[in-house]
């Protein structure tokens, strides 16, 4: 039998924490193994309980959601656990950089319940949660601030190959896996080792900072459908 995907709520709300964990417990392949309130929380419940996925709120006191989702991803003994963000708002002004700090997705916090239980299982096997209009909307509001200070020049993309390029814009307008193997008509293990190399190459720890990438240098355009 598999074992269940351990989850670490960060939020400083009891309330709330009280109520993703009884519906995340609910799932049969899903186990909530800490909560926390703070950053530093949630950095120290991830790390003692081996968390899979973290689900972190990004307004806490003390250390936020934003710095210590950085911690965990810059930590290379938590390699392996993947961070949801969770927000008021879908289109929430720090996001952004959370999605650059590695974070794999961002939810509204007024998703359906179902809609969150497929987020922890759709980050967890290594998949971007990332809505293309959310996610246009978003990276619009930043290229448009002339003091966004992202390094949005093409010369970044000079150590990809050609293919890699096409699959980064792939990528980056939202497709999947099996959608890119199919647009290109190769296998999807072939796409996959593509995104791998391409991730190596341009620094990215998740599939996300891929389709940030995709919009900062102008392979994906923000205000296209």
């Amino acid at each position: 039998m598999t074992a269940p995907i351990r989850v670490v709520i960060a939020d400083d709300q009891p309330l709330l924490c009280a109520s993703f964990a009884t519906l995340i417990d609910s799932a049969p392949d899903l186990h909530v193994v800490g909560r926390a309130g703070t950053g530093h929380e949630a950095i120290e419940r991830t790390r003692a309980t081996g968390a899979d996925v973290v689900l972190m709120d990004i307004r806490m006191p003390g250390l936020d959601g934003l710095a210590a989702t950085r911690r965990i991803t810059a930590d290379a003994d938590l390699a392996a656990v993947k961070v949801l963000i969770l927000t008021t708002f879908e289109i929430d002004e720090y996001v952004f950089e959370a999605l650059r700090s590695g974070a794999s997705g961002f939810l509204g916090k007024s998703a359906e319940p179902g809609d969150l239980i497929d987020a922890i299982r759709i980050v967890h096997r290594g998949d971007a949660l990332l809505s293309p209009a959310a996610t246009r909307s978003l990276i619009s509001r930043y290229l448009a601030r002339p003091d966004h200070g992202l390094d949005t020049s093409p010369g970044r993309l000079e150590v990809l190959t050609e293919r890699e390029r096409e699959i980064l814009t792939l990528v980056g307008a939202g497709l999947g896996n099996d959608d890119i193997a199919r647009h290109l008509t190769v296998s999807p293990h072939t796409v996959k080792t593509h995104v791998n190399r391409t991730m190596t190459k341009l620094g990215a720890h998740e599939r996300a900072q891929l389709v940030v990438i995709a919009y900062e240098t102008g392979l994906v355009r923000p205000g296209r459908p």
